[in-house]
């Protein structure tokens, strides 16, 4: 059984306390979730658990990690470039004992996945497979190990809608524990049957971890129901507390009137005064005692702050977009063909298909079309290094003029996405991306966009964040083309979804997708 007691993890570089003494256990069958916002370390706590040895450089630790006698599975977040570059064939034979091969679970796992057996050879690179099938692959590999416990950061990232589909299932039939980092909303209420919060409080300098016994639908709503108690009860003790104080400071100024007024005739009145005032005062000090038991406001960590500009508008009906291409190619490869995409302010568009249909492809063309239309547009692509200079800063990546006035609007949309002034100046590349996708929509709102072209935006965005961002494009006055695989995303934005396959565009209604 995993057992993790006092974990303390410290960054070095920013000198803050990432985790604080966090002790929890993992019991057979649980599946237990690590939310929080980007950056608070729930990858930390998978990397100290499974990989101890490469946060050395960056993380000091201590407490306790017991694992003895577990088997591992881990599937990390980010790919190593080198495995990518590996061939199927090679990787498997690197990862499986073959002394103890149990062929019936291999051909198990297999039909279970739907993953074709001849992928695993020498003509395939791992980096050459679609997102479903490079997640099923090294999940396969993993899983020949025999494992007694799973752990898993991000799973679904990069998968189609009938890809996660899959995982879900994959998760509910497990045997063994898991441990998992997720932002997919919909696959955290399905699967989790417990929860570990993580949350940076007082301005991200302290950290609180929560431990629940909750599904995640059930404990967002109890954490919201306590917050939303707290903060009444908090504004009424404030309320009644102030009445008090106002009426003891109109005692307090009557009987000092009193005092500066009585004649020095009347020693017993002067002497009665102070023996007042002496008992008012008193009283003013266990006011200030019961300041300190009054209901503090909730120091919870809050949602980011998405808000676009009102002023960015698209007039109703008039048209973006026409755009017409007999294939769509990447490179010499025909994704699909006869593709017509027509928008019109202020329609929300979204385009789904199976992993490798050329989506991202699509989007791209789109993006040219605009820029040769001069439509004012903003691109958040899925690859966040291909607009975003590593080693620039936050500020940086948003500067356009460089003056004083830009310089502080900047840091103040910085500040409303939770970024620390540290964070602020942190080379992107440092950053998690969570913080990177916030960054894009940081500058999509300074660059006021008519028309937001959005590559799996809620990807890496916390699930207790992604209702405001929801909510912030819901509300946007322009236009959106998005490619997603976020349910919660497609269901409450977009006003028409189109499926992406071999022979183009066709529009699906959103009860068939789920």
């Amino acid at each position: 059984m995993l057992t993790v007691k006092n974990l303390n993890l410290y960054l070095l570089k920013d000198m803050r306390t990432l985790i604080e003494d966090l002790s929890f256990s993992v019991q057979p069958g649980e599946r237990l979730a690590l939310i929080g916002e980007e950056g608070n370390g729930k990858s930390t706590i998978l990397k100290a658990i499974a990989q101890p040895h490469i946060l050395k450089d960056y993380v000091k630790m201590t407490g306790e990690i017991s694992t003895a006698g577990e088997m591992i599975a881990y599937l990390p977040q980010l790919r190593d470039p080198v495995l990518m570059e590996k061939t199927t064939e090679d990787y498997f034979n690197q990862m499986v004992d073959w002394h103890h091969f149990d062929y019936g679970e291999f051909y198990r796992l297999l039909s279970s996945m739907n993953f074709p057996e001849e992928r695993i050879s020498s003509s395939y690179r791992v980096g050459e497979l679609s997102g479903g099938e490079k997640i099923k692959f090294l999940l396969l590999c993993e899983m020949m190990k025999n494992p007694s416990l799973l752990l898993l950061d991000e799973p679904s990232n990069d998968l189609d809608l009938e890809s996660i589909t899959w995982l879900e299932e994959f998760i509910l039939g497990l045997k063994i524990p898991l441990v998992f980092v997720s932002h997919d909303e919909t696959l955290l209420e399905r699967c989790a049957t417990s929860l570990l919060h993580i949350e940076q409080i007082q301005r991200k300098s302290s950290p609180r971890i929560t431990k629940s016994g909750l599904g995640y639908r059930d404990y967002v709503k109890q954490r919201e129901e306590e917050i939303e108690r707290q903060r009444k009860q908090s504004k009424k003790d404030k309320d009644e507390f102030d009445k008090k104080i106002q009426r003891y400071q109109k005692v307090y100024e009557r009987v000092q009137h009193e005092l500066r007024s009585v004649s020095r005739g009347e020693p017993q009145t002067a002497r009665n005064l102070k023996d007042k005032m002496h008992s008012v005062k008193s009283m003013g000090r266990r006011f200030e005692k019961e300041k300190e038991s009054l209901t503090a406001k909730p120091d919870v960590e809050e949602s980011v702050l998405v808000r676009f500009s009102s002023e960015v508008e698209i007039a109703s009906r008039r048209e973006v977009l026409d755009m017409k291409l007999d294939v769509l190619k990447r490179g010499e490869r025909i994704l699909s063909k006869n593709i017509h995409l027509a928008l019109h302010g202020p329609e929300k568009i979204c385009i789904v298909g199976k992993n490798g249909s050329g989506k991202t492809t699509l989007l791209k063309e789109i993006k040219k079309e605009l820029e040769d239309n001069k439509i004012p547009h903003g691109y958040m692509p899925q690859t966040y290094s291909e607009v975003m200079k590593g080693k620039e800063s936050a500020v940086d990546f948003l500067t356009r003029v460089g003056d004083k006035e830009e310089h502080t609007l900047i840091r103040t949309y910085l500040g409303s996405v939770k970024f620390t002034e540290e964070e602020m100046f942190h080379p992107v590349d440092e950053l998690s991306g969570g913080q990177r996708a916030k960054l894009y929509f940081t500058k999509m709102i300074l660059d006021q966009a008519q028309v937001l072209l959005l590559d799996e935006p809620t990807r890496n965005l916390s699930p207790l964040s992604s209702p405001e961002v929801r909510q912030a494009l819901k509300s946007f006055p322009g236009c959106i083309i998005a490619v997603s695989h976020d349910r919660k995303l497609i269901e409450e934005v977009f006003d028409q979804v189109y499926l992406l396959d071999e022979e183009g565009l066709h529009l699906r209604r959103k009860e068939d997708l789920f």
